[in-house]
């Protein structure tokens, strides 16, 4: 499986540039069987990540371009009347799909986006009553703009805390942005690249991900990061439950993509510095310090180690 890790983002490589250690944490995300919210300024290659990461594989693709008039019907799905059988039929949105992009989630109203909620938790979607499953294996890709730039909408703490990573793409460095300009002149970085894997590789992957062991020791350093953010005083509300099991699932993905069947503390680290600072809320006074909820994250990693070794 590990082969099929690396093809996997060899072909992602082809048209994303420089951005090796982005690819990593997106392909453990969808191993882990998480969402992905991808922040940063236009330009720099989210949507681009996005579809390179679904033409990779041989699934089904949907991309939902957010406006500040998009409905939820847009993105779910409606139910039209029949007139000739005089019947109500059901019509899934793109949601249904393995891959689901939702680009500029932040410009679209918080009503529609709260009709992502239901289906990244529970993976189905209700029309009148009627509940549909999405295919699986299923993952959402969300981008957004800076909250500072104009026309957006900050997402709610619900709708962050239902997805695993909030990753940011960055500028690339001037070797990949010189080795970006010849591919894009002499035409292959734009190329659809050729899927190297099917939904059952996704799905077998997804099952030896989740038979990666965390010992117990583990699961308590897992436990006690979490508990430290809801403990810190510069924070008012910490780590939920459900960001505990993305924090543990992560690290099995995390070890698996390292060829390891068990997980290390170093796993459990990384993993939390993944999927914990984007789930949690300062208080005043930190904002106005202007601390950062990664740099918060850091520090309860090193105090918890410091607990543990004291203690050992």
């Amino acid at each position: 499986m590990s082969e099929k890790v690396r093809q996997l983002k060899d072909s992602i490589e082809q048209r994303i540039v420089g951005k090796g250690d982005l690819i990593d944490k997106v392909i453990a995300a969808l191993l882990a069987e998480g969402h992905v919210l991808l922040e940063d300024v236009p330009g720099v290659g989210k949507t681009s990540l996005a579809k390179a990461l679904a033409d990779s594989m041989s699934l089904s693709f949907a991309r939902v371009q957010c406006t500040p008039d998009t409905t939820p019907s847009d993105i779910t799905g409606v139910s039209i009347y029949n007139s000739k059988e005089q019947i109500f039929q059901v019509v899934p949105g793109p949601v249904v799909s393995n891959i689901v992009l939702v680009d500029e989630l932040n410009r679209t109203s918080p009503k529609t986006q709260s009709a992502l909620l239901e289906v990244m938790e529970e993976q189905k979607v209700t029309i009148d009553g009627k509940e549909i499953p999405v295919p699986r294996p299923f993952m959402v890709i969300g981008t957004q703009n800076p909250t500072e730039m104009a026309g957006t909408y900050p997402l709610p703490e619900a709708q962050l805390d239902r997805f695993m990573m909030k990753l940011s793409v960055g500028y690339p460095d001037a070797k990949a942005s010189e080795d970006m300009a010849k591919r894009f002149l002499s035409g292959s970085l734009h190329e659809k690249t050729a899927p190297v894997l099917a939904s059952d590789d996704i799905l077998s992957m997804r099952k030896e991900v989740n038979a990666v062991t965390i010992k117990e020791n583990l699961q308590s350093y897992a436990v006690n990061i979490v508990e430290g953010t809801r403990s810190n005083s510069e924070i008012s509300c910490g780590a939920s439950p459900r960001a505990l099991l993305s924090l543990l699932r992560c690290a099995q993905a995390l070890a698996y993509m390292s060829g390891r069947s068990y997980c290390i503390p170093e796993d459990i680290a990384h993993a939390s510095n993944l999927t914990l600072p984007h789930r949690l809320i300062l208080t005043t006074e930190a904002k106005i310090n202007g601390t950062t909820k990664d740099y918060l994250v850091r520090r309860i990693l090193e105090q918890v180690q410091c607990n543990e070794a004291v203690s050992s």
